[in-house]
């Protein structure tokens, strides 16, 4: 059982049976009553959101979370695949996996978050290696700003890069933003 002082962003409660995460937290100390703790929640289930205020008094139960290392295997018709270190096999939809599964690499090593037993997400590394598949090429003398193109790498995943990546290169994604972190060097 959590308490209102043990709100933070990233913190996973359960509301009414449904597994909640925080994803914005602000603490606001009004000059006479109790402490207010304004939280936008993220509904693990569904991806739904809502705004909820808790009293420094509020108590919030713990989700029945669990998570697994799994590594990926292989695409089936819209089934992920994954195996743990038994070789049991896992499946999970697209739906669970969201935009992760354009990340996904063979035996890349993942977590696996489960709600009473059914996955709910995937935990990614932080970073990923692509290679990008398809650029325009960058107009020549446009550097007077940090201007971006976009660009898709292998899995089918869109990011935008900066103009002096072609295609053939070999970028680094951050998983948890989507986002270009830099160019890698190619031996």
């Amino acid at each position: 059982m959590y308490s209102a002082s043990d709100l933070r962003k990233g913190l996973r409660i359960e509301i009414d049976g449904s597994p909640y995460i925080v994803t914005e937290f602000r603490f606001n100390k009004p000059g006479k009553g109790q402490a207010i703790y304004n939280c936008k929640l993220k509904n693990m289930l569904t991806g739904s959101t809502m705004s909820k205020s808790y009293r420094s008094n509020d108590k919030m139960d713990k989700p029945a979370l669990s998570e697994r290392p799994l590594v990926y295997s292989y695409e089936d018709s819209g089934q992920y695949v994954f195996m743990d270190e038994n070789y049991e096999q896992l499946e999970l939809t697209a739906e669970v996996l969201g935009d992760m599964r354009l990340f996904l690499e063979e035996d890349m090593k993942v977590d696996v978050l489960f709600y009473n037993g059914a996955p709910v997400g995937v935990t990614l590394p932080t970073f990923v290696v692509k290679v990008i598949e398809f650029t325009e090429p960058g107009a020549r003398g446009n550097t007077a700003t940090n201007v971006l193109k976009p660009a898709t790498v292998t899995g089918g995943y869109e990011v935008n890069v900066p103009i002096f990546i072609n295609q053939g290169d070999t970028i680094r994604i951050d998983t948890r933003t989507g986002e270009y972190s830099e160019r890698v060097a190619t031996a």
